[in-house]
């Protein structure tokens, strides 16, 4: 009997004017974590599709599943023979039930006037949740949850339809550090049932932590294969990217101007208290602090989303009360959201489309129409800039990888000439090399003249881009740190304890990769 689970070879697959997957092999045994790696672009959501049955290969692929020459032409295709994908946007019924959530789909394939059984619904949504060590009323709607608990719903539903294998794209990118370890935990209780897991993430310890093999695709070509124990991550970022790629804490200071932004005492009743500090023309200011710190909230009350209770905000000097996201663009404040692909893009509309959307006003002649050439020269402007690739202004964004999408994002908020750019999560889902390329675009804007927040659960990004830090914690600023004098260590400290003191080497050092 064969020990692989899944056996995909000569998989290639041909979009118009672009080969997305070249001859590819992918192999997953029985009850192994199976790390699938490589830069945005490389191909690993569309070997993903295929397998998940939403795209059709090529001709010449061959798919064997349990030694069994296996046909997935549709989504319930590899449902019915036990393949769950967990994508990292989210595919919950926000107006529906966690148990409903949950259950929803194993009927599939049966009769179609079955009634609902809603004891045995409630039974396999506890018991999934319970493996997941995860405590909520079942009955809850998930529009009710936080995305973190929403992306644990999606694990249980996996886990509920008693899978045998599970996929699992950027699986923590919402999730806090405990919630991480939960994770860890219960993907080792599915390898000892024999349960196999691909698993998607862009964090490299956490590809170690629970992987035991790699598979890596560059540029839509198979690298190959590797043990877990045969790699450190400077081998694997070279196998990704097919070079040396340099992650460092930020050590050129960039040169202050003026004050645009100024907050004192900002208060907003559950999401943060008594927030204080200032923004200059030309610095980055990181915001860091475990998941629920508060951090995107003020992020919102800035750009007039979340209207704070109290306090005085100060923008270039005069006291400002911002009403609307329409007024803070008037204003000069531009707020890229953590999810580009529910939150800044249109993903079905063209780069230039959605470039253009915040000042489609500016872009109307008399008559009140689109001045066409304009808005596609804007784009064009926006796309060598950044340099998006494919530099295409008429290619949907939904088509870019993952980087590519993120600079679009950045570049639609570029067209409304801001003087204060807010950005969450600039880089959550992207690569290695992406990130780098997003770190450097981010400090040359500031080397323009602009004035940056970056919110960021990553403690080595905070330190690439920061000129100073503020840690937050229970929705307060806990500690400021300029960057000559910020480590991992003291940010951590100020996250989990409040203070700058050293206590917590061993806490630290479990978390160093990633989040906190």
């Amino acid at each position: 009997m064969s020990d692989y689970l899944l056996q995909m070879t000569q998989i290639s697959k041909t979009f118009p004017g672009v080969k997305a997957l070249d001859d590819v092999r992918f192999e997953v045994k029985k009850g192994e974590v199976h790390a699938l790696i490589g830069e945005n672009g490389a191909g690993k959501s569309t070997l993903i599709k295929i397998l998940a049955g939403m795209y059709e290969p090529d001709q010449g692929a061959t798919f064997l599943f349990e030694g069994k020459d296996a046909q997935i032409n549709k989504p319930i295709d590899a449902t019915l023979k036990g393949i769950s994908i967990i994508y990292q946007d989210l595919s919950l019924f926000s107006n529906l039930s966690v148990a409903e959530n949950i259950y929803i789909g194993r009927d599939s394939g049966k009769k179609p006037w079955k009634k609902v059984n809603w004891n045995e619904m409630e039974n396999v949504a506890k018991k999934a949740l319970q493996e997941l060590e995860f405590e909520i009323d079942v009955q809850t709607p998930v529009e009710k949850l936080s995305i973190a608990q929403q992306q644990l719903i999606e694990i249980a539903r996996a886990l509920a339809f008693d899978s045998k294998l599970i996929v699992m794209d950027e699986p923590t990118s919402s999730l806090s550090a405990g919630e991480v370890e939960k994770l860890y935990r219960v993907i080792n209780k599915l390898k000892q049932r024999g349960i196999s897991i691909i698993f998607v993430s862009h964090k490299l310890k956490e590809l170690f932590a629970v992987s035991d093999r790699f598979t890596v695709l560059r540029d839509g070509k198979y690298v190959g294969t590797y043990d877990a124990k045969e790699l450190d991550e400077d081998q694997l970022i070279t196998l990704m990217v097919g070079r040396k790629v340099l992650y460092e804490k930020n050590t050129e200071k960039g040169l202050a101007g003026q004050t645009l932004l100024e907050l004192k005492g900002l208060t907003k009743a559950g999401n943060f208290k008594d927030i204080s500090f200032e923004l200059k023309a030309g610095e980055i200011v990181g915001i860091t602090g475990l998941v629920g710190s508060g951090r995107t909230e003020l992020a919102q009350a800035i750009f007039g989303v979340n209207k704070p209770d109290s306090g005085e905000m100060t923008l270039n000097g005069e006291s400002i009360q911002i009403k609307s996201s329409e007024h803070a663009v008037k204003k000069g404040i531009a707020y890229i959201p953590e999810s580009r692909k529910t939150q800044g893009l249109i993903l079905r509309q063209s780069l230039t489309n959605n470039i253009s959307l915040p000042i489609l006003k500016e872009l109307r002649n008399g008559f009140g129409l689109i001045k066409r050439k304009k808005e596609v020269d804007l784009a064009k402007h926006y796309i060598d800039t950044l340099d998006v690739r494919p530099a295409h202004p008429h290619r949907a964004a939904g088509d870019l990888s993952g980087g590519n999408q993120q600079k679009v994002v950045i570049g639609k908020w570029l067209s409304t000439k801001p003087q204060i750019l807010i950005i969450d999560e600039p880089t959550n889902g992207i690569d290695i090399g992406a990130k780098t390329e997003i770190h450097k675009l981010l400090r040359k804007l500031a080397a323009e003249g602009l004035g940056i927040i970056v919110i960021s659960s990553e403690l080595p990004e905070v330190l690439a881009v920061s000129d100073r830090i503020l840690v937050m914690r229970h929705g307060k600023i806990a500690g400021e740190l300029d960057i000559a004098e910020a480590t991992q260590e003291n940010i951590m400290n100020y996250a989990l304890l409040g203070s700058k003191a050293s206590t917590l080497k061993k806490n630290v050092q479990a978390s160093k990769e990633v989040s906190v």
